[in-house]
């Protein structure tokens, strides 16, 4: 009984706080950014020239480890009742693609400090 009341109150109260929190933060952050003579807007445009990378090798990664997964759990230990298998090969594949995706940004970055364009 207590938790049909208590849950239509406490999940737009959650809501709320998780929104006010944010602009908070987010003010705040503007604030000491002016205060040290820094400019706010020009950090809120910033090309992310890596992201898609970064995405594409993510979701590269877990569905090699959803394939991996599923086909030991298929032909090597014929046990489907087991998530947490699952669960642990999606995320060492999703890992592995963010550590690849690291490694090219990195090597790109080297590339350009050794290498300027003239």
């Amino acid at each position: 009984m207590a938790a049909e009341l208590l849950i239509p109150i406490l999940v737009p109260l959650g809501m709320f706080a998780m929104i006010f929190g944010i602009v908070y933060l987010r003010t705040r952050q503007n604030l000491a950014m002016i205060e040290k003579g820094m400019n706010p807007r020009e950090f809120t445009n910033r090309p992310a020239p890596y992201r898609n990378l970064k995405w594409g090798l993510l979701l590269v990664g877990s569905g090699i480890g959803l394939a991996l997964a599923y086909i030991i759990t298929q032909y090597v230990i014929h046990d489907m009742e087991n998530p947490a298998l699952w669960f642990a090969f999606i995320a060492i594949g999703g890992g592995l693609g963010l550590i690849q995706s690291y490694k090219i940004e990195k090597k790109e970055v080297l590339d350009k400090e050794n290498h300027p364009v003239q």
